[in-house]
């Protein structure tokens, strides 16, 4: 498989798809239909119930407050294959409550931290047909260029294993920033609309798991530290134009979507991102909070550290 094998279908035909969803009532199975992306509309029962058999090796839990867990790691191996035992049981857990599980992934070093997903037992346990994949932010750059989120995911994970390459939805790396981010959006809404993603209470889309990595400044996704798109609670997917990390342009989730995620893990590893771990943990006033710590998802945040992050704790 190839990057290039995903095809773009135009997102024109967003409403014409969602019609075509509704009336077949759910009897042909999944299709591919949008643009590098699938568009599946099953019908799903959500029943977000707490999460409860998660197993977590050679790991110091350092602290535990409701909705919120920290692990601390010896090494960056021991939290790979505790990540990957995580998402497999949660993954396990949504396939047999509601026939699928949606998962967004960030960039930076995250993608190398899900490498033990593709070895055995994992890679021919998981029911990778049942993934939906998105992304929770994106650089505004062809998929085939080094800085592409899509790429990055692409060479390190998704080559590796049977996810239907309908089920991936990345951004349209044909459009403009802005334009990107309205089409995101668009097909965000039209798998809401689809049943193929659960909407939250607030209307957001909510995801069964949300994978996220933190910068150095406290940044997540594409929202950083001072930037007014923190604020942004109307729109679900923004762009940015003046990003203070290269490339400049890209597309971001908001807080509300980030938020609306059933579960979220943070995973945070080496000495530089020591600072921030420990000021996101200890908490601050309203007005000096970092990006991360902003981070609340509905049922449980867990944080997976190294212990080089964790020095500060």
């Amino acid at each position: 498989m190839s990057i290039s094998s995903f095809t773009f279908v135009s997102p024109s035909l967003y409403s014409e798809l969602s019609s075509i969803c509704l009336a077949l009532q759910l009897i042909y199975p999944p299709r591919r239909f949008v643009h590098s992306v699938g568009f599946n509309c099953p019908e799903f029962s959500a029943d977000p119930r707490k999460f409860g058999g998660q197993a977590r090796s050679m790991a110091a839990v350092v602290g535990e407050k409701k909705n919120k867990k920290v692990d601390v790691f010896n090494t960056e191996e021991d939290l790979a294959v505790s990540l990957a035992r995580y998402t497999a049981d949660l993954s396990d857990k949504f396939t047999k409550e509601r026939g699928s599980f949606t998962v967004v992934l960030s960039g930076g070093s995250l993608i190398q931290s899900l490498r033990k997903l593709v070895e055995p037992p994992y890679i021919d346990s998981i029911e990778w047909s049942k993934w939906h994949v998105f992304w929770v932010d994106e650089r505004v750059v062809p998929k085939d260029h080094a800085d592409s989120n899509y790429k990055l995911a692409f060479d390190g994970f998704l080559r590796q294993v049977p996810i239907l390459p309908g089920n991936v939805y990345a951004i349209n790396d044909a459009l403009s920033a802005e334009d990107a981010a309205e089409d995101y959006e668009t097909c965000l809404k039209h798998l809401v609309h689809c049943k193929v993603l659960d909407a939250a209470g607030n209307g957001f889309p909510k995801f069964d798991l949300m994978l996220l990595g933190m910068g150095p400044d406290g940044h997540v996704a594409s929202l950083f530290p001072g930037h007014p798109l923190v604020k942004e609670n109307e729109k679900w997917v923004t762009f940015i134009k003046d990003s203070p990390k290269p490339p400049p342009e890209r597309i971001t989730f908001t807080f509300p979507v980030i938020n609306s995620s059933a579960y979220i893990a943070l995973v945070v590893c080496g000495a530089d991102t020591a600072e921030p771990v420990h000021k996101a943990l200890r908490g601050s006033d309203d007005f000096d909070k970092l990006p991360v710590e902003m981070v609340s998802p509905e049922v449980e945040l867990t944080w997976f550290l190294d212990k080089a992050a964790a020095t500060k704790l």
